[in-house]
């Protein structure tokens, strides 16, 4: 390619052909032309790599045959480290591009310049065909700009498939976080390099399965709890005294019908908990399930508890 790659599409993939064939058939139709592709392959069988020996954008592939099972997340890291062009697509092998000219919007984002980091919003595709379509808002992206830590209480960026980012050979994803290692990673990229820029278009199908691995760790106490304690002991600088944030906490401990600190250490938590966790714990013990469970009592405890923290200043950023 004259003058190299701009943009490297890195697909880490395993076993699923009929997927990766779609995945590679709406990158062959893209209207803008200065990419690579880098294909890892995780799978223990030859289907894929004959997929794409035979596949029309052959040219353009980088293919590359893991010689060990790399695993989600050491499996996308292969392919960051694989990279000739200076930006970064991550394309997971079940999603896909929304129509021809969607990686000429992410080209032109980034050629209008002004960050290191775009998304895009999207539609979750079902498997009986449904489709779902996840915009921001207005209030939601400055929040996010503003403060890339509110990601702790919910990932408004969405899967790094919607995503493309600036190459920096520095950051990876943290191989230890399977839930988590998506919002892990915008949160030390954009604190490290600015705030995200959105691109107001449908460009990226996520393809919605029960194999996916952030879905099938949900609710699974002994993958979400370490997770979410180790994201918060590694954003040591993480403000708690953010509403939004210690709200995140509370729902968190709702949701898994966390009881007693003793829950988090057998979930496999050995590090630090925050000293305010426990005041959550007991607060929510004493409040019937079923307000808990409902969302305008549930806002109204959690809020009446976080100014009691923060007179007490037993909250602390």
């Amino acid at each position: 390619m004259e003058g190299g790659p701009f943009i490297s599409i890195c697909i880490p993939a395993y076993q699923r052909t009929a997927f990766l064939g779609r995945l590679l058939d709406s990158i062959e139709i893209q209207t803008y032309r200065q990419f690579e592709v880098i294909i890892t392959d995780d799978s223990p069988g030859t289907e894929l790599q004959e997929l794409v020996a035979n596949h029309r954008l052959m040219p353009m592939i980088r293919y590359f045959k893991n010689q060990k099972t790399l695993g989600t997340p050491e499996n996308w890291n292969e392919g960051l480290r694989k990279t000739g062009g200076d930006w970064i697509k991550i394309m997971h092998d079940d999603d896909w591009f929304s129509g021809p000219d969607s990686l000429l919007y992410f080209a032109e984002a980034v050629e209008k310049g002004g960050t290191g980091f775009y998304f895009s919003f999207y539609s979750n595709v079902y498997p009986d065909g449904h489709s779902k379509s996840i915009r921001l808002n207005f209030r939601q992206l400055k929040s996010l700009q503003s403060l890339p830590e509110s990601l702790f209480a919910s990932n408004r960026i969405g899967p790094p498939s919607v995503v493309v980012f600036k190459k920096d050979s520095d950051l990876f994803f943290d191989k230890r976080l399977k839930w988590l290692v998506d919002i892990d990673f915008y949160i030390r990229y954009l604190k490290k390099h600015g705030p995200p820029a959105y691109i107001p278009k449908n460009l990226v199908q996520i393809g919605i399965s029960e194999s996916q691995v952030t879905r099938s760790s949900f609710g699974q106490p002994e993958i979400e709890i370490p997770e979410r304690f180790m994201l918060g002991e590694k954003l040591d600088k993480i403000d708690n005294t953010q509403l939004t944030i210690f709200d995140a906490w509370w729902r968190f401990l709702r949701n898994l019908s966390i009881k007693d600190v003793s829950q988090i250490k057998n979930a496999g938590y050995s590090g630090k908990i925050p000293d305010f966790i426990p005041s959550i714990i007991i607060s929510q013990q004493k409040i019937p399930a079923f307000l808990l469970n409902t969302g305008l009592f549930s806002k109204t405890f959690m809020f009446i508890l976080y100014l009691k923290l923060r007179k007490s200043r037993k909250l602390k950023a």
